[in-house]
């Protein structure tokens, strides 16, 4: 790091979980972000801000003026554009320094096998059951952490997905926890609303959470879920076990 990295990144670097090596690591990551939305924003924001070396924005939908209640990192003047370059005008504006990819596409397995193939983290901030099938299963190939959020209502949650052997082995992944057979009925903010801070509370937790794991610092969520109920203010965790026979990571055992 140079002066100026070393400045811009000091409240970072005071953090003895950091420190300058921890942050060295963030600056020198990969990050790939699915969805720019209301999730996607908070993410790429702080990624931005905190360093992350290069930033990998997908998400094939523009702005609309209906996202502006939640989606904080697009404006009024940039309806019509992809929201991934908006995002990226955005992350620009805190900090010029991050390589920034975007990608306006549609995400599908060929896709995210390609972008994770250097990866040090995803973040899944889609709202599609199916394409957050597709990113853990390319997770699980790649031996890359999965950070995932979703929020409805008044009902979010957090969880961390990392399949590689650590300390007590594989955890679980997103298909030991949501078989990717099951019967799901889609839940979208376009039908069922969403309270607007809370995309940012559960984006904002899932960028802490990829910080953490791209910097070595403290526990992650991984084996665990955290559950917010927003209009109780009541949060939780439980633990997430395994599935042996998960036919996604169990299958990756057997390989």
């Amino acid at each position: 790091m140079n002066d100026a990295e070393l400045l811009r990144y000091s409240r970072h670097i005071l953090l003895d979980a950091i420190g300058i090596e921890g942050q060295q690591r963030i600056l020198d990551a990969h990050a790939v972000v699915l969805g720019a939305g209301g999730l996607g924003s908070p993410v790429a924001l702080y990624l931005a801000g905190a360093g992350v070396g290069r930033i990998t924005l997908v998400d094939d939908d523009v702005v609309d003026s209906t996202n502006l209640q939640r989606q904080i990192a697009h404006t009024e003047q940039r309806i019509g554009q992809p929201k991934v370059e908006s995002a990226r005008i955005a992350m620009r504006q805190i900090n010029p320094q991050p390589d920034i990819r975007c990608v306006a596409r549609r995400a599908d397995s060929a896709l995210l096998d390609e972008l994770l193939a250097d990866a040090s983290v995803a973040l899944d901030c889609s709202d599609n059951y199916a394409t957050r099938h597709a990113l853990n299963a390319a997770c699980v190939r790649r031996r890359v952490p999965l950070v995932s959020g979703a929020a409805i209502g008044f009902d979010g949650q957090v969880g961390v997905f990392d399949t590689r052997d650590g300390e007590h082995g594989p955890g679980p992944c997103y298909a030991c926890l949501f078989p990717p057979d099951a019967a799901v009925e889609e839940v979208r903010c376009a039908v069922m609303g969403v309270i607007a801070p809370l995309v940012g509370v559960v984006g904002s937790l899932q960028a802490l959470e990829a910080l953490k794991l791209l910097a070595g610092a403290g526990r992650s969520l991984a084996g665990r879920l955290l559950l917010i109920d927003a209009l109780d203010m009541d949060v939780r965790t439980m633990s997430l076990p395994r599935n042996p026979d998960c036919p996604v990571c169990g299958r990756r055992d057997a390989a």
